[in-house]
């Protein structure tokens, strides 16, 4: 009898210790932790552009090379299709030859200089085609892919979420690929195309930063990112406050950083990953 009593106060115990240690863990899972800490991301603007060239391979190896969380980098169609990686819709600015992006086949955009410009240690840096960038960085580094002027591309939306799904990086862990654009119905459809992939919308207009327009980018964005200069901690916490993030642009200051962390954005955009605490902490 007493060996029997043992045995069902032992048991007893065993399940007790168990049914306890559950229910600490749901808490615990529940409550966030009061030590965790405020965590900001860096990402290197069209790639560590204070540093090499921009929208180059060699801009986004500098970037990796500089640990920063994430590139920035811009895309484009050439003449006959393919996706490049470039900024302005123009090669003027960035390269020694001129006219329109898409009034330029692939071939003729490759022959372009885009290293000289910034420094003659880089001549003969080539304009990128997006599939040579997803290819070289995939799982290395975060990248968010701008569309720039997408009204000027029709069907670019399709062919950026191909040649995400032909690198397999359309279902991102982590939020390591991000898509944004300052066209609103150029993001509302790349949402609909991959819904996986989160979606940012670009501004520097504070009038889309106002509760109804808020509401409006959280029924398909999951990031608003403006520049720096309608920032404050006011915004961050309503943007928060739908669920969605921010990363704002672009810092070419040290300066230009506090304010931001102080503001407690998501990510900052800039030139110079450096600038952002090496910790990212505040």
């Amino acid at each position: 009898m007493i060996k029997k009593m043992s045995k069902f106060l032992l048991s007893t115990a065993l399940i007790t210790g168990l049914f306890t240690s559950v229910l600490s863990s749901q808490a615990n899972a529940t409550q966030p932790s009061t030590q965790e800490k405020y965590r900001v991301e860096t990402i290197a603007h069209r790639g560590a552009s204070g540093y090499a060239p921009e929208n180059t391979m060699s801009a986004f190896r500098k970037a990796e090379e500089m640990k920063a969380d994430y590139f920035e980098l811009d895309v484009q169609m050439s003449k006959d299709g393919h996706l490049v990686v470039i900024h302005d819709t123009t090669v003027n600015r960035t390269t020694n030859g001129t006219g329109n992006v898409k009034d330029l086949t692939l071939t003729e955009l490759r022959q372009l200089d885009a290293g000289s410009k910034f420094n003659p240690t880089f001549a003969g840096e080539k304009i990128p085609t997006f599939d040579e960038v997803l290819e070289e960085f995939r799982g290395k580094i975060g990248i968010l892919i701008e569309l720039k002027a997408p009204e000027l591309y029709p069907g670019i939306e399709e062919k950026v979420a191909q040649a995400l799904k032909k690198h397999n990086m359309h279902k991102p862990k982590n939020e390591k690929i991000i898509v944004q654009s300052f066209n609103f119905e150029s993001m509302k459809k790349f949402h609909q195309l991959l819904p996986e992939v989160p979606v940012g919308v670009l501004t520097s207009d504070p009038n889309h930063l106002s509760d109804a327009k808020i509401k409006e980018f959280a029924t398909y964005a999951n990031y608003v990112n403006p520049n720096l200069k309608i920032v404050n901690k006011q915004v961050v916490e309503n943007i928060h406050a739908h669920g969605m993030k921010v990363q704002s642009w672009t810092v070419r200051s040290r300066s230009a950083v506090q304010p931001l962390l102080d503001a407690k954005v998501d990510g900052i955009i800039t030139d110079y990953p450096d600038y952002v605490p090496r910790n990212k902490s505040n």
